[in-house]
């Protein structure tokens, strides 16, 4: 097939609709008048005749009750007469056009309809689209249903061609989880998160039972969040966990993301579920086993930093709440109180935020540099202040239109404080 076989077959149906059109709208014209001779409109008249029978009963009527006289009758009676015959009219029949008037609309129907189709937008792309179609679409299909592991030289001559092809693939047999599955392997070789996360989540919506595609789902959600467990990733692991609950891949995201949302005793947990998981296979994993050891001095490690921080207890205020959107994100952070960059801070989804309230921690597991932590501010009596505010546009700075409270000053051995979001930025 040639790059121009798709074009060209659009381009034959199009034609041959159009004239379809043109001789559909000519029909009319080819039929010839049964008689050359004037014809008469039969179902005006009809209604003419009607009307005078009504209205000269109505009058008969009038002139039997007494209503009006012999005379008024016979002069309305006449009236009527005099309008029924002004109300008859004759029509000429129509006249067939030429040969050159048929022609005309024949050429122009199809002409008009491809100027309109050209007009209405760009279709570039389209035509694109058609050539790539034709060009790598066996080889799109061949690496989705795992024929192939490479696709050959000529095919990736142009990269957008054949990824084209794969997603036109992918969306004609989208109840084909192994297709989404390995589009999403292509977005992710683009560095194409996103991308790879929509194609994952139809993959797992197809085969929420597939524990392969479960976990890849898990984990690179996991990852693309920023090590944070959501309540879609941990459904998805939980799912995983209750089918198979010595799945390691999955104990060890839950132990990672349980220790990254501070939840240190969860996590250790987790660790040892997964080293007695280990230990009971046979065979030597000496390096497995001392990689979680190091991973729980880790969270504790963690932990007694933690312990250090500040619990934060961010309230809404009752009259803000209809302005906060789901979209929204709340920072809180601790700062010098004459300003500078913050010394512990978090960027969270308003989603934290049950019935107007939020309990966050920050600690030095939150600075924003290795150098500028909590407890270097407070080994140098640094005056702290809290700051929340919830942003609709998910910036760090301030905008108008962000809620926010007032900064609460706190003091050096202080470990818990409430702020309050009660005002909306100007």
């Amino acid at each position: 097939m040639t790059i121009f076989s798709t074009v060209g077959l659009f381009i034959a149906l199009s034609l041959l609709t159009a004239l379809i059109l043109a001789v559909i709208t000519i029909i009319p014209w080819l039929r010839s008048p049964r008689s050359q001779e004037k014809q008469v409109d039969n179902q005006l008249l009809d209604i003419n005749v009607a009307v005078f029978r009504e209205r000269l009963a109505e009058l008969k009527t009038d002139k039997d009750s007494g209503t009006i006289d012999d005379s008024h009758y016979e002069n309305q009676k006449l009236e009527l007469e005099r309008q029924l015959l002004d109300a008859q009219r004759e029509v000429a029949p129509m006249v067939t056009p030429g040969v050159k008037s048929r022609l005309i609309i024949i050429v122009w129907v199809p002409v008009l309809s491809a100027l309109a189709y050209v007009m209405v937008g760009d279709r570039t792309p389209v035509f694109e689209l058609w050539a790539a179609e034709d060009k790598v679409s066996q080889v799109a299909d061949d690496l989705l249903t795992g024929k192939i592991d490479q696709p050959p030289a000529w095919a990736i001559e142009d990269g957008q061609q054949l990824i084209s092809a794969m997603q036109t693939n992918v969306y004609r047999h989208a109840d084909d989880p192994n297709r989404w599955m390995r589009l999403s392997e292509l977005f992710l070789s683009l560095e194409a998160t996103d991308s790879a996360l929509e194609a994952l989540s139809r993959a797992y919506r197809l085969t929420p039972d597939n524990e392969e595609i479960a976990t890849t789902y898990a984990q690179i959600s996991f990852f693309a969040n920023k090590g944070q467990l959501d309540s879609n990733t941990r459904r998805v692991l939980e799912g995983v966990l209750i089918k198979n609950p010595a799945h390691e891949g999955a104990q060890m995201l839950m132990a990672m993301g349980e220790a990254r949302s501070s939840n240190f005793d969860q996590a250790q947990g987790w660790i040892r579920r997964l080293r007695e998981s280990i230990s009971a296979k046979p065979g030597d994993h000496t390096q497995a086993l001392s990689s979680l050891d190091e991973l729980s001095a880790s969270v504790s490690a963690q932990k007694q930093q933690a312990s250090e921080g500040v619990e934060v207890t961010v309230k809404v205020n009752a009259s803000l709440l209809p302005l906060v959107k789901a979209d929204d994100v709340l920072f809180v952070a601790i700062r010098d109180v004459k300003g500078g960059p913050p010394f512990a801070a978090k960027r969270l989804p308003i989603s934290v935020i049950k019935q107007g309230e939020a309990n966050i921690s920050l600690s030095d597991l939150d600075a924003m540099m290795p150098e500028r932590t909590l407890k270097s501010a407070r080994d140098e009596k640094v005056q702290l202040a809290v700051i929340a505010r919830i942003s609709h546009s998910g910036t760090a700075s301030a905008e108008s239109g962000d809620l926010s409270g007032n900064p609460v000053v706190i003091g050096a051995e202080q470990t818990e404080v409430n702020v309050d979001i009660n005002q909306q930025i100007p």
